[in-house]
């Protein structure tokens, strides 16, 4: 499918309603397991691709060229929509201005630009700080004049709530909108009655949630979050914490008994050449064959 296509199927499902589960992917490999699980889209996680592409923290080592790369490779696998994390866009608007086109050439549906300082940090670490409110707007405007198709959706990030409190958040959120933002992000709320007052304050426009396994933000369920007025639900990192546990657990016992076979904390051989598509290629060898 054609990535226009599949951004503008996004863009209707968001318009119908009803909260949409987004798990993050730190590579293609999550990607297929998230579209294998039937899950409706997959979230390019920052975070988690800097932790798992380079074993460092999420404070700003990823760069441009390597977001589009993986990108492009979960794109290669999969037809759901991709919600890519562009950090802050690496610069001031002109650079927001390339990292739109240079991602949404990539395969992105919706690319996410966020009003930290650089070097920027995760949204759950202390020692964040935002840029002034009118660089900020700037860098959404450039993000909204950049894109190529109309159905690219820019996702206008906001962690004032740190630093400038909450209101301040919602205020910068407010103005991200009128600036042509498609969904807004308020990132890192503390308590269930500043999650609830997100898209009562920002009614008429998709409202994100991120829901960080032990962060800030109290866990909620999809229902809960739906009947709220969230459009979607992100888990940026379960796939990378989970897959973090599974290793631990299976080298553990590895170290431990100096053997490991399937009977153990593992997938199949199996099972990973079918997470791969390795049938599909098996295929073409044979079609091609000489």
């Amino acid at each position: 499918m054609l990535n226009h296509e599949i951004s503008k199927s996004f863009k209707q499902r968001l318009a119908q309603g009803g909260a949409m589960l987004l798990p993050g992917a730190p590579n293609a490999l999550a990607a297929r397991v998230i579209a294998d699980l039937g899950f409706e889209g997959v979230y390019l996680t920052g975070a988690g691709l800097t932790n798992t592409y380079l074993g460092m923290p999420d404070m700003g080592f990823i760069n441009l060229s390597e977001i589009a790369q993986h990108t492009s490779a979960i794109r290669g696998v999969t037809d759901l929509p991709i919600v890519v994390d562009a950090d802050n866009g690496f610069g001031n608007a002109l650079n927001v201005a390339h990292t739109v086109r240079v991602l949404e050439r990539a395969g992105a549906s919706a690319i996410q630009l966020e009003d930290q300082v650089t070097p920027k940090r995760c949204g759950h670490f202390a020692g964040k700080d935002v840029v002034p409110l009118a660089e900020a707007r700037s860098r959404i405007r450039a993000a909204v004049d950049a894109r190529q198709d109309e159905n690219t959706l820019i996702v206008a990030r906001t962690d004032a709530r740190a630093t400038e409190g909450y209101q301040a958040a919602l205020d910068r959120a407010a103005t991200f909108i009128e600036d042509g933002a498609d969904i807004t992000f308020v990132e890192a709320p503390k308590t269930l009655d500043e999650v609830q007052g997100i898209p009562q304050a920002l009614k008429g426009t998709p409202q994100l949630v991120n829901l960080v396994v032990g962060g800030h933000t109290p866990i909620m369920d999809l229902k809960t979050l739906d009947e709220m007025g969230f459009s979607l639900v992100l888990y940026a990192n379960v796939a990378l914490q989970s897959a973090l546990h599974g290793m631990q657990v299976a080298l553990g016992q590895l170290k431990e008994n100096t053997m490991l076979d399937e009977d153990g904390p593992v997938a199949s051989f199996a099972e990973r050449q079918r997470m791969v598509n390795k049938a599909h290629f098996d295929e073409m060898e044979k079609r091609y064959a000489l």
